[in-house]
This record gives C-alpha cells, structure tokens and sequence, in this order.
C-alpha cells in the first residue's frame, strides 16, 4: 500500500509541476508575444487580425487558465499524500521504537529479579539478542540510572550489581 501511495504522489506531484509550468510558460509567451512591434502598414494595404496563438495550438490565455485548474488541485494533493506519508513513517519508526524499548526494559528487570541484582555482560546480551556494544551500552545506562555496582572477574567479564 505504501508503495501505491508513493508512486501516486509522485505522479501527481509531478503532473502538478508539468501544468503548473505550462501554465507560465503560456503566460510569457503571451507577455512575449505583446511586446512584439510589428512594423508600420501602408494605409492602402489591408490588415489581417490574426488571434494570438501558442504555435499556432491554443490561444495562451486558455493554456494558461488550464495548467493552473490542473497544476494546483495536482500538486496540492501530491504535497498532502506525501506530507501524510511522511508523517506515517515518523509515527511507525517512533512506536517501533517504544516497543524496543519496552521489551529491553522488560528484560532488564526480569533478569534483575531472577538473578538477584547480578546481570552480566553476555546473559543480557543472548536473552535480549542485542550486539555486545549495544548491550553494554544499554547496562552502563542503566548502571548509572540506578547507581549499580560493577564487578570485573579474573577473566574479564563484567558483572552489574543492581540493589532490589
């Protein structure tokens, strides 16, 4: 469905300028066409009225008034789908993001609990199934949230000592 409205919007976003130029361009044309001096007629030569035209197509007025009536309508609902879609794709990355949070926050503390204050490094990292810096950056967080302890056993791993 997304992919639908993209391409709608794009499309009308891209109809919207296509008329909309149209749409000025006939209006210099006509502007050009005004400035036009045409050289002096003899009084005995007869003169032809000739109606302005844009190659000889449509007068430039009409063009004009036609790019505008689908030019604007075109690109303010391409503008709006996508501003829409826009605002969708914020609202779904911020709720994805709750929910990440939500479910690491629910781990921290079951693990907290279960083990008595004493996480490590790599039990919360294969229960969350986050990369060990993204981990460790989330415990040392935490750590200082809650003013924890760290243990560092004769191996190297790092354990947080949280008080329940």
């Amino acid at each position: 469905m997304k992919t639908a409205e993209k391409l709608a919007s794009f499309w009308l976003l891209t109809l919207g300028f296509m008329f909309l130029s149209m749409s000025a361009t006939a209006i210099l044309e006509e502007k050009a066409i005004e400035r036009v001096q045409f050289p002096p007629v003899n009084d005995n030569t007869p003169t032809l009225d000739y109606p302005k035209t844009n190659n000889g197509l449509l007068p430039s007025s009409s063009t004009a008034v036609a790019g505008i009536v689908f030019g604007i309508p075109s690109s303010v609902l391409g503008a709006w789908l996508a501003l829409s879609l826009y605002r969708r794709n914020k609202q779904e990355q911020k709720l994805l993001q709750q929910q990440t949070t939500e479910r690491l926050q629910s781990i921290f503390y079951n693990m907290v609990q279960e083990n008595h204050g004493r996480i490590t490094l790599l039990g919360f990292a294969m229960q969350s199934q986050l990369p060990p810096t993204v981990a460790k950056d989330y415990l040392d967080s935490r750590a200082r949230e809650f003013n924890a302890n760290f243990k560092i056993s004769e191996e190297g791993s790092v354990s947080y000592h949280f008080d329940i």
